[in-house]
């Protein structure tokens, strides 16, 4: 009730009518209009600085910087490093340097300050050492003819070749 103690008339509301939804255009759209609402969650989780920085990373940095450090986040004009103790020391010295290259490259001035954290250095990729060829052995005689014979024998050299 309201504080002087007294009712007060109801004000009828209007009807409530369902709104008609709005009719579908299947005219072409440009695809930013399409795109934007998708790729609006994944910028506000990551900044496209930050991918940009991580997926190109070793044309950024150039090949020694790449094969020392590596980056590991980009936030709020900081870029984290992951490198060795003696390396971060190292570049720390030239920050300065390394950020205006990598502002440079990325085209403005999105990195301000370096951060490093120690990681252990990863292994250079070079490819698994291939063991030598094992010597052919033919499949045994008694296999039944037909499919199931060529499919015993490609599974007889499937197994001695892993040796």
């Amino acid at each position: 009730m309201p504080e002087d103690g007294k009712k007060r008339k109801r004000t009828p509301r209007a009807p409530i009518v369902p709104e008609e939804a709005a009719p579908r255009n299947f005219a072409p759209r440009g695809i930013a209009a399409i795109l934007a609402p998708v790729t609006r969650p994944a910028f506000r989780r990551r900044a496209p600085a930050a991918a940009q920085i991580l997926a190109d990373w070793p044309q950024l940095a150039g090949p020694e910087l790449a094969a020392r450090a590596a980056p590991l986040k980009f936030a709020g004009g900081t870029l984290t490093l992951g490198c060795t103790g003696p390396t971060a020391m190292e570049l720390q010295f030239s920050a300065p340097q390394i950020i205006a290259r990598l502002n440079l490259a990325l085209g403005h001035t999105a990195i301000e300050r370096l951060r490093f954290e120690q990681h252990v250095p990863r292994p250079p990729t070079t490819a698994p050492a291939r063991p030598a060829p094992r010597s052919f052995e033919p499949p045994p005689q008694d296999l039944p003819p037909g499919e199931l014979g060529a499919a015993l024998a490609r599974l007889y050299q499937g197994i001695k070749s892993r040796g």
